[in-house]
């Protein structure tokens, strides 16, 4: 859910293909025939899936950038290189289809009364698999997303090399959780509305308790937005009554920066909590899941608490600020809100000491016997 790579959103202009044109786009640029196309729903880019033949699958998906990323040709290059990276390293990545001219992306302008605007185009492979976002998550999904978020920022820390991979340092990226603090400017989108305290507390105790300790955490690379939309999966088994599933792709690398490990686990768990019937019990199995890979040191894990309560925060309040901006996309922008103030308000009803004693209790169990 990327909002530019600075912290104006408001400088951002979404694409606006319609599918005609999207579809004249993928021929002219990629040489394809378009068999079959649809809008995908996104927060700030454009997609659409695209089929381009009767006879087999060929399927992808058409990925527009918003003018704002898209003039950061680098910073793009660089998450589609990290894509088939992953790809190459056994991960259910999408990966690139050329252009005419054997690129891996191509600018273009373009879309509804939007004049000289350009944006940057590719043409993803289309994966396979139902989002988490619509599966009734259990214990060990949750806890297989967890090494899977510790295992992608693990392989992309340790072993991605590509020339521009400095891009990645994007020091006042909105989404990046490191900047809690500058969601002070966006904060008047909420109005006055009731849990408008609470994201204010979590600002607060963020300044004052986590940026201090930034220099304490492992440093890495970050997906950046594992959420519930982005990660998808296919059932594994034939039971009903305890199912079990596979991650089937990795979505959407567009909020990729450096960060710390930590951010990835405290992002995994926020986004796994929104759907979930018992939200507070989430966190010991995606942390069970991460630390089987990277065990979290003690800054680490003292952190935790307001990590997952700033990614709350994150995404109420940006989502309050882009549907200003976007009201016909609304109903997208603000799913998480559904769901999310009420889970945040429970978090800290309950408190922090007994959060994370929950969290910690959960993970714990896990090294006396391995999920089922």
């Amino acid at each position: 859910m990327s909002s530019g790579n600075d912290c104006r959103p408001q400088t951002l202009t979404k694409p606006t293909f319609d599918e005609r044109e999207a579809a004249e786009l993928v021929d002219r640029v990629f040489g394809l025939k378009v068999f079959w196309i649809r809008s995908l729903p996104s927060y700030d880019d454009q997609n659409f899936h695209v089929r381009v033949s009767a006879e087999d699958a060929d399927e992808y998906v058409l990925k527009i950038t918003n003018s704002e990323d898209s003039q950061e040709p680098d910073l793009i290059e660089v998450q589609t290189q990290a894509m088939m990276f992953l790809s190459a390293e056994g991960f259910p990545s999408a990966t690139p289809y050329l252009t005419k001219d054997g690129q891996i992306m191509s600018l273009e302008s373009g879309g509804t009364g939007l004049g000289s605007k350009k944006f940057m185009v590719r043409l993803l492979t289309y994966l396979p698999g139902t989002p988490v976002a619509k599966v009734t998550t259990n214990a060990q999904i949750l806890y297989e997303i967890g090494r899977l978020a510790a295992s992608v920022d693990k392989v992309l820390s340790e072993k991605f090399q590509h020339p521009s991979v400095k891009s990645l340092h994007r020091g006042q990226f909105i989404w990046n959780l490191a900047n809690v603090p500058l969601l002070d400017q966006y904060i008047y989108a909420l109005g006055q509305n009731k849990y408008r305290a609470v994201v204010e507390q979590v600002i607060e105790q963020f300044k004052g308790k986590v940026i201090p300790k930034l220099s304490s955490f492992r440093a890495c690379i970050n997906h950046g937005d594992l959420n519930d939309h982005n990660i998808l999966v296919d059932s594994c088994s034939a039971s009903l009554e305890n199912p079990q599933y596979r991650v089937s792709g990795i979505l959407d690398f567009s909020d990729m920066s450096y960060g710390y490990y930590v951010f990835e686990v405290a992002i995994a768990i926020m986004y796994m909590m929104i759907e979930s019937p018992d939200p507070l019990s989430v966190g010991g199995h995606v942390l069970a899941g991460f630390e089987s890979i990277l065990p979290l040191t003690a800054e680490e894990r003292g952190a935790l608490f307001l990590l997952v309560s700033g990614r709350f925060a994150q995404s109420l309040v940006i989502a309050a600020h882009t549907a200003l901006l976007y009201p016909e996309n609304k109903e997208y922008l603000t799913i998480t809100a559904k769901t999310g103030w009420k889970h945040l308000m429970t978090m800290f009803e309950v408190g922090q000491e007994a959060v994370e004693k929950k969290w910690f209790e959960t993970a714990q169990a896990y090294t006396h016997h391995a999920p089922a």
